[in-house]
């Protein structure tokens, strides 16, 4: 890498010393349109044929140099596609010429002429000015598959995005999908708001915080785990319908589906219930979908996913559909018995609720592969849930699986502020007990409560895992730009770069 970069430098220093130009101190340069485009206008031409009569302003990253000689052609490439260039030194003169036999692969250059197509009929572009824009120091990797490591392209998101056109295409889909979800919400009287990302308690989800501090106000601070007693109280405050693009930060294990920084869509409804939620989830990813796919059957990894159609199940008959084991009826200890049968833990604090949703865990997620929601959750794993009026062991909280992921969570919230201090006042106790993810004690949300919550419906989708399926990508690390690694040695990523000069 060193010898390579010391090859750059030295052609830097001849054109600043020698030729008295410096690619760095150009600031500005006119295009006439973006390359895609602009190529997509001329496909018409035929082989050898020219439109010398319309001049146009191109600019991009060297990709490719070939010819030698007082001729040569260049590929270059912005955001929307690629072009070639044909350059010839009875055209532009010895000096810009000669700044041309210096150029390396990962330059980049301004250029100005007309478009003719060769005689393999490969649009291009006859050069008349040439700039330099600004010099590459690093060599680019010949091949993708010179990168031996996968991870690198992780931790170097910028090679990855120059070298790999499908990672542009997974950030651009991303992009889109954020837009719609946005333009999706707004149709429907949703108002867009912000909320805290740091906060003095944390809540709204059983995790574990990253800890800050405030040196002026002497405040120890959490990054958010969630937006959602925030949201809450503006449902308070008299907004019928808010929504939050928002990102979280939970102190969690790396996966191929956790990142500690994630993503996601929060939302609530004034005067709705769960499944107003769920039939509001649906629309909302059958419209994603369509977008990407016009059957709504989205392939995945060796799968294909229909979003044409969404099961629902409570969760003790997807216990019972997948395990072949009926809870209904059982007590606290004959669940505790099925759980040790199925080789699980059954922990001190482990209420039945608890036991309840350990076997789904373990036993019905990740066969739960087409969008289906999981509704009445137990009481003792939704401590910010509407208790069933009928059947208070459980809420009215649902969650959304697909390929086995939890995808969304929503509730009919609970708007009662003397039950929700007694779950607070549970969670304290499983917090005593060394459950690190149980919620704190949040009296200024309670006393927010006090002051009236009408009946609402709230719901959380996990953007990144969204994307994930419609992008067929097999890891979060693949849709999010720049996920959380590992220190590496600095000889370790350089053995794993293969420059084109190899």
């Amino acid at each position: 890498m060193d010898e390579f970069r010391a090859v750059r430098l030295e052609k830097l220093r001849k054109m600043r010393e020698e030729m008295h130009f410096d690619p760095f101190q150009i600031t500005k340069f006119e295009r006439s349109g973006m390359l895609g485009d602009l190529k997509l206008k001329f496909a018409h031409l035929t082989k050898e044929q020219e439109a010398p009569d319309e001049h146009f302003r191109v600019a991009g990253r060297v990709m490719a140099l070939r010819g030698h000689g007082k001729a040569g052609f260049c590929n270059i490439e912005d955001q929307s596609g690629n072009l070639q260039l044909y350059i010839r030194q009875d055209v532009l003169g010895e000096r810009d010429f000669e700044l041309y036999r210096q150029l390396d692969i990962g330059d980049f250059v301004g250029v100005e002429g007309y478009f003719f197509a060769t005689k393999t009929g490969e649009i291009t572009l006859k050069v008349e000015k040439f700039e330099l824009l600004s010099k590459s120091l690093l060599p680019l990797p010949e091949k993708w598959h010179g990168l031996k490591d996968t991870e690198f392209r992780y931790r170097r998101r910028y090679v990855d995005l120059i070298m790999n056109k499908g990672v542009k295409d997974t950030f651009i889909i991303r992009s889109k999908i954020i837009s719609r979800i946005r333009t999706f919400l707004e149709q429907r009287g949703f108002l867009e708001v912000e909320t805290p990302m740091m906060q003095k308690l944390y809540g709204g989800a059983k995790a574990r915080p990253f800890v800050t501090y405030h040196n002026t106000l002497d405040m120890q601070l959490y990054l958010r785990i969630a937006p959602e007693l925030y949201l809450k109280r503006l449902i308070v405050g008299g907004f019928d319908r808010v929504f939050e693009i928002n990102r979280n930060f939970r102190n969690e294990g790396i996966s191929i589906k956790h990142n500690p920084e994630f993503t996601m869509i929060e939302l609530y409804q004034a005067y709705a219930d769960l499944f107003d939620m769920m039939d509001l989830t649906e629309a909302l990813l059958s419209d994603l979908a369509a977008a990407v796919q016009p059957d709504r059957k989205v392939p995945y990894g060796d799968q294909v996913i229909d979003f044409s159609k969404f099961e629902r199940m409570t969760m003790l008959e997807s216990i019972r559909i997948h395990t072949g084991q009926d809870l209904s009826g059982l007590d606290r200890e004959g669940i505790a018995g099925v759980v040790r049968s199925m080789g699980l833990d059954v922990q001190p604090f482990m209420g039945k609720g608890h036991l309840i949703y350990a076997i789904f865990e373990a036993h019905v997620e990740a066969k739960l592969i087409n969008p289906t929601f999981i509704y009445d959750f137990p009481v003792e794993v939704s401590p910010l849930a509407k208790k069933k009026p009928k059947d208070p062991e459980f809420t009215e909280r649902f969650e959304l699986f697909i390929f086995g992921r939890e995808t969304a969570n929503a509730f009919s919230e609970l708007n009662d502020p003397l039950d929700q201090r007694l779950r607070f006042e549970e969670q304290q106790k499983e917090l005593a007990s060394g459950d690190q993810e149980a919620h704190q004690m949040d009296e200024d949300y309670l006393e927010a409560m006090e002051y009236g919550m009408p009946p609402c419906g709230g719901l959380g989708i996990g953007i990144d895992r969204i994307v994930m399926f419609f992008t067929n990508s097999p890891s979060i690390r693949d849709v999010l730009l720049f996920p959380l690694m590992r220190p590496r040695t600095e000889e370790k990523e350089i053995d794993e770069t293969v420059g084109a000069e190899a």
